[in-house]
């Protein structure tokens, strides 16, 4: 039985894939742990009726586990976790949070019109404490195999990539070379190929509003 996932369509683009970094989260811990699923795309500025009766709220992205829609990513990849436990993808509690602080200093560096507010400064501090955590442990953050915590940040330093590079014209500094090296491994990775948004564009359409707000 295929699982129902509903995740977010692009922007201007209802057929394709979004570019929601927590739905891609979510379809990125399908793919690791190969359960079939069958994807529902929202046109969040259309959202349709069936998708509003069974998910009031019309966040994306969620899952239907025994007849109940469920949402919030964290809540999803812990059901699957537990409903599918191999091949394990589970972190180790000491490094359960690494790196979770890069998204909200990401945003705020994007969305910051004051070059000397100190934002770009809060995101390479966080980027260099990933490089510093990666150095020391290995490949992926738990070491040598990828984990949940990876599947997380993945779409996150993706759009970071993507964002900063078209909005400011500014890359992940050279000189933090494991982090180079881990989003290379990370977007290289099959299941990061296959739920990846098709076009960068979608994903600077999505940001769009609020840089421009």
């Amino acid at each position: 039985m295929a699982l129902e996932v509903a995740v977010k369509a692009a922007v201007g683009a209802p057929n394709v894939l979004g570019d929601c970094p927590f739905s891609q989260r979510v379809l990125l811990t399908l793919e690791e742990k190969k359960i079939p699923y069958k994807l529902h795309l929202i046109d969040l500025s259309n959202k349709p009726e069936w998708f509003l009766g069974v998910n009031p709220e019309g966040k994306v992205p969620v899952v239907l586990f025994d007849g109940k829609w469920v949402a919030d990513s964290d809540v999803i990849v812990g059901i699957l976790e537990e409903k599918y436990p191999e091949p394990s993808l589970i972190t180790p509690p000491e490094f359960a949070s690494v790196g979770s602080k890069i998204f909200g200093s990401f945003v705020s560096f994007l969305k910051s019109k004051d070059t000397n507010d100190g934002t770009e400064q809060a995101l390479v501090a966080e980027l260099s404490a990933l490089d510093e955590h990666l150095k020391t442990h290995g490949l992926y953050i738990a070491g040598e195999k990828v984990t949940a915590v990876d599947l997380s940040l993945a779409p996150k330093l993706y759009h970071l990539v993507v964002a900063l590079g078209h909005f400011k014209n500014w890359n992940i500094p050279e000189s933090l070379v494991h982090v180079h090296n881990y989003t290379k491994l990370l977007f290289s990775r099959e299941s990061f190929e296959k739920t990846k948004p098709p076009k960068e564009e979608y994903v600077i359409a999505g940001w769009a509003p609020k840089v421009n707000a």
